[in-house]
């Protein structure tokens, strides 16, 4: 292994954080997409049939602890746990499944959250 410019030092740092930042703040919106879920099971409504349709209950819950793990997870990558970066990877993995199966409660907000999640993927890969 080489050593590493300050200058590639410093990208692989700002790359880290850019990955943790997100993560946090998706994994709180999302959280809090559960909570809307869990207390209002009108708010979402699909339109029709769809393979993965599940209870906006089930769902709430999906959200909601994904959301959690995701934020606690990006905190942890932000401080430089190294375990953080695998988990992160699987996790985000997690999430970008999750929202492709929300794409008929909310496809916007599930296509934005996926997007996002490949950005956290691709800076964790490249970083460090």
């Amino acid at each position: 292994m080489s050593q590493l410019s300050p200058t590639e030092r410093a990208w692989t740092r700002g790359l880290t954080v850019f990955a943790a930042t997100i993560m946090i703040v998706a994994g709180v919106f999302q959280a809090l997409q559960g909570l809307v879920a869990l207390a209002n099971s009108e708010f979402y409504v699909v339109g029709g049939e769809y393979t993965f349709e599940f209870d906006i209950t089930a769902w709430g819950w999906i959200h909601l602890l994904l959301g959690i793990g995701l934020a606690v997870v990006g905190y942890f990558l932000f401080v430089g746990a190294t375990w953080a970066r695998w988990t992160a990877i699987v996790l985000v993995g997690f999430s970008m499944f999750a929202n492709f199966m929300w794409l008929p409660y909310y496809p916007l907000w599930a296509l934005i959250i996926i997007a996002l999640d490949v950005a956290v993927v691709w800076a964790i890969s490249n970083g460090d």
